[in-house]
């Protein structure tokens, strides 16, 4: 699913009106007309009875009069609380609160105190809010805080025309206060903050209503973000064919694990094996090894050097370690002291294998950032929040007040693919694309479920996908597995290892995808 900006959408809607001929009222009333069949089909017991529209003065207003008018020809008796006068409202919206009145659609001016709202609300079975749109830039303030306020106090359910007011359509942030919708019917493409946390929880359900964009429009502004679907995960697997044997389907090296830290590089090495890796190769401080060969059995092991349970650095016999491997993976439990530093120094500046750095190597590179901005590898970051902010130098909450932002630029001046983690983990490629990833559950706040994600990605890019392919078909996969499990078992208190042993299913399913995708094709 394509995802716009408030930028792109505004631009969008420019190109479609004025150089590819659509006027402006043609696609409103577009908008009200589908907003009214989304909200038919959410809220069907509306009919014959009352609802209100509360609109505002702007374009938001003007799907709400179209709206309005239409439901009154579906027998829903609809009224309209226009926040403002109507001598204020301007353009195509004027033009549809005009038509609105003609069709005998009551419409109340309220220009001072909105107290009035309430008794207007008490009559309504749902609250349709068309008051601000995604060109908010500014957080509501005064009367129209006061509307906000009232509405979601109300108890009656809202929905939400294109966007909850005061919903900042970028980041899903609200902007000052925001309206709580049930539902929302979107005009054109979903935005961003419709579909990231916070924004989730005011959105509601979410619908798309096509309003007519021009294609040409579409591919001129060329949005780059998307939310993730199943089919875009099943086209991008790896198919083997009938003759495959392990040799073909990719080595993956696991370089992981300390004293203390052995179940991080255990974790990693079997999701890697359950993620379709023909090899994975273990290699952690010799005094573990024993650990690591009870642990994972389908696993082979390869012995570092080792002072008191945490890996030495050595370049020669590191050299000789990744001969044949088809991937590597850095970092689960590895320790963060000065030969770590070096190793991940070492790995970032060889071109020949594609790289996930996750855990205790972000924290190396975050020490040492000129080694990720001269990399020759083709590197998967893959940190948590604050992993993120160690390597931007900031804090938490500065990354997840713009969370897709914050990894588009990383990865763009860094060359690198970011897996930024969280509810709705973000993908990041360094060419500006990135895509949004819907699968995964609360359960998954637990130890140890990054350290199966990395191997995840490693086994991918050691089968042949490129990076980007290769991080989002994991991050969907894994969050999969783990709706999976919690479906199962419930939602809370499952562990990484059962994800783990979830991935085949969440695999097949995919593999079902395309299945049903290839045969559709023959016909």
């Amino acid at each position: 699913m394509l995802l716009v900006t408030a930028a792109e959408m505004r631009r969008l809607d420019e190109l479609t009106i004025q150089r590819y001929g659509t006027p402006g009222h043609v696609l409103m009333e577009r908008a009200g007309a589908g907003a009214v069949d989304v909200l038919l089909a959410q809220f069907p017991y509306v009919r014959r009875k009352q609802i209100l529209v509360v609109a505002g003065k702007g374009n938001n207003g003007g799907d709400g009069f179209v709206m309005a008018r239409l439901l009154r020809k579906h027998g829903v008796r609809a009224k309209v609380a226009l926040l403002g006068s109507a001598s204020e409202v301007k353009g195509d919206a004027a033009r549809a609160l005009a038509a609105a009145k003609r069709a005998k659609v009551q419409v109340i001016e309220i220009s001072g105190a909105v107290s009035e709202l309430i008794s207007l609300m008490d009559e309504a079975c749902l609250l349709v809010d068309a008051i601000f749109g995604t060109g908010l830039n500014a957080a509501i303030e005064g009367r129209y805080a006061d509307a906000v306020h009232l509405m979601n106090a109300s108890g009656v359910p809202i929905f939400a025309v294109d966007i909850a007011s005061g919903l900042q359509a970028d980041t899903g942030y609200a902007l000052g206060s925001a309206i709580q919708a049930e539902a929302t019917a979107t005009f054109g493409f979903a935005k961003i903050g419709q579909v990231t946390y916070p924004g989730i929880l005011s959105t509601g359900a979410l619908a798309i209503v096509d309003i007519g964009i021009a294609s040409e429009a579409v591919r001129e502004v060329a949005p780059r973000i998307t939310l993730l679907e199943p089919v875009d995960v099943a086209t991008l697997l790896p198919v083997r064919s009938a003759e495959a044997h392990k040799g073909v389907a990719g080595h993956v090296l696991v370089i992981a694990g300390s004293r203390g830290h052995t179940g991080a590089a255990l974790l990693a090495s079997k999701a890697a094996c359950r993620s379709g890796a023909g090899l994975t190769t273990l290699a952690g401080p010799a005094s573990l090894n024993s650990i690591y060969c009870s642990g994972a059995p389908e696993v082979m092991t390869a012995l570092l050097g080792d002072e008191d349970g945490l890996l030495r650095f050595d370049e020669g016999a590191t050299r000789m370690l990744l001969v044949n491997k088809t991937a590597v993976v850095a970092g689960p439990g590895m320790g963060t002291h000065d030969d770590a530093i070096q190793l991940v120094s070492h790995l970032l500046a060889r071109p020949s294998l594609p790289l996930v750095l996750d855990a205790d190597a972000l924290t190396c590179v975050a020490r040492n950032l000129q080694c990720l901005r001269a990399a020759a590898a083709d590197a998967v970051l893959t940190p948590h929040p604050g992993e993120m902010a160690r390597l931007i130098g900031t804090d938490s909450a500065a990354v997840q007040s713009d969370r897709l932002g914050v990894a588009r630029r990383f990865a763009a001046e860094n060359r690198c693919v970011v897996v930024l983690k969280g509810a709705r983990t973000v993908i990041a490629a360094p060419d500006g694309a990135a895509w949004i990833n819907p699968t995964g559950n609360p359960g998954m706040a637990s130890g140890g479920m990054g350290d199966a994600l990395a191997g995840m990605i490693g086994a991918l890019l050691a089968q042949g996908l490129p990076s980007a392919e290769a991080a989002r078909c994991a991050v969907y996969l894994h969050g999969a597995a783990a709706d999976l499990v919690a479906a199962e078992q419930g939602p809370l208190g499952f562990l990484a290892s059962d994800v783990i042993a979830a991935l085949p299913r969440a695999f097949a399913a995919s593999f079902r995808i395309l299945d049903s995708l290839l045969a559709g094709r023959k016909k």
